[in-house]
């Protein structure tokens, strides 16, 4: 392929560069001047305490691109899909049965989705090198830098930010993550110059802000990551506030409610990609037969990340959960706190006393209840609270 500036040829350059990341196997791509938009200003969002303990967002990086990157002028904003075929967690959650179980987020599935993004866009900035002859630099971030990808997406004309403050796209609706190429090349943007960013369609629907059992969405277009249950089960650390648990239901990693109960993702289409499926882990079977037990439940032939136990992720130990969330986003909230979070979502669960299961997860909390770790102990006990 010959190679040339972008003086030369520059309308087709965005173009070329669009079709490439499909070939590379994203959903979209936008191209957007790195201007320091009006939503990068999160300062008063800020002052209201709204960021919880999550103080990379206070980084002052991001509300000016140009402090990210040297001799930045493009950034490159791709969408990668990820809606695997499995129900919603607000179906999924209300299905009963002998061994109570809780939610993963969906996005957290499979592989670790930084992994999956940060080489496709590395393949993606490769291929530049094909298409621009002068010297330039690039940068990558797959949801890993002082970046708000969204503002970035919606001005790239990807979407636009609804009221549950995601970015929303009429064709995918939110099932997707979002990575950025930064670039010193002057790449003419997705949008001309007299077009808008696409318009906001979320209309009258409050779906997401009604749905919300935390009230984290406090008004339209604005979270208070205090209470979202996502922060709750991820980004915080030691004890979560009484008052919050109930609310909390049997999540034990991230929220997907705000997304389940959004009409724009009704049609949204799926992928199969084998990376986001969720995870699968075979059990050893005994051999010896259930007669000849004593325990009237079933044998656990697979556990999974879809639904799972929360006997099986509460009674982990530290080193079977590096070795299980080994390769996967949900490692980000650690043992003690996947623990922590199990031992809320059992308090939550409704268990019959007098049932060999409650009888079983009552041993395991009562053991938990010793745990060194404050926050599992406190937890714990708070559980056993609940189902006693």
């Amino acid at each position: 392929m010959a190679m040339h500036t972008t003086s030369a040829g520059a309308g087709s350059d965005t173009a070329w560069i669009v079709e490439r990341a499909k070939a590379s196997g994203f959903d979209l791509c936008g191209i957007v001047r790195a201007e320091k938009f009006p939503e990068l200003d999160l300062r008063e969002w800020l002052a209201r305490g709204y960021a919880g303990e999550m103080k990379y967002l206070m980084d002052s990086r991001r509300s000016d691109p140009q402090r990210v990157m040297p001799d930045l002028r493009t950034v490159i904003v791709c969408a990668l899909n990820y809606n695997s075929p499995a129900p919603r967690s607000v179906d999924a959650l209300q299905q009963s049965g002998p061994e109570p179980r809780g939610w993963i987020s969906r996005y957290a599935w499979g592989q670790d989705y930084h992994e999956v993004l940060h080489e496709k866009l590395q393949n993606l900035a490769n291929s530049l090198r094909d298409r621009f002859a002068e010297p330039f630099e690039t940068r990558i971030y797959a949801d890993t830098g002082p970046l708000n990808e969204r503002v970035f997406a919606k001005h790239a004309g990807l979407g636009w930010l609804g009221k549950n403050t995601l970015l929303l796209n009429s064709k995918l609706g939110s099932w997707f993550f979002l990575g950025v190429i930064l670039t010193s090349l002057d790449v003419p943007p997705t949008l001309g110059a007299a077009e808008s960013p696409p318009p906001d369609l979320c209309g009258s629907c409050t779906r997401c802000i009604d749905a919300c059992p935390t009230g984290a969405l406090v008004q339209p277009y604005v979270m208070d990551a205090r209470l979202c249950i996502s922060y709750l089960t991820i980004e915080l650390r030691g004890r979560i506030p009484e008052p919050l648990r109930e609310p909390m239901g049997r999540h034990v990693f991230g929220c997907d409610i705000c997304q389940d109960v959004c009409p724009w993702n009704r049609r949204a289409p799926e992928t199969h990609a084998t990376q986001f499926q969720p995870r699968s882990f075979p059990q050893p079977q005994e051999d010896k037969s259930r007669e000849e037990t004593a325990d009237p439940t079933p044998s656990i032939q697979e556990e999974s990340f879809f639904s799972p136990r929360l006997e099986w992720l509460a009674g982990m130990t530290e080193e079977q959960f590096r070795a299980v969330f080994r390769g996967s986003p949900a490692k980000r909230t650690k043992w003690h706190g996947l623990v922590r979070n199990a031992c809320i979502a059992l308090g939550n669960s409704a268990l019959v006393p007098g049932s060999s299961r409650h009888s079983k997860i009552a041993q395991l909390l009562t053991k938990l209840s010793a745990s060194p770790d404050p926050s599992v102990s406190e937890s714990a006990q708070w559980a056993l609270s609940r189902i006693q």
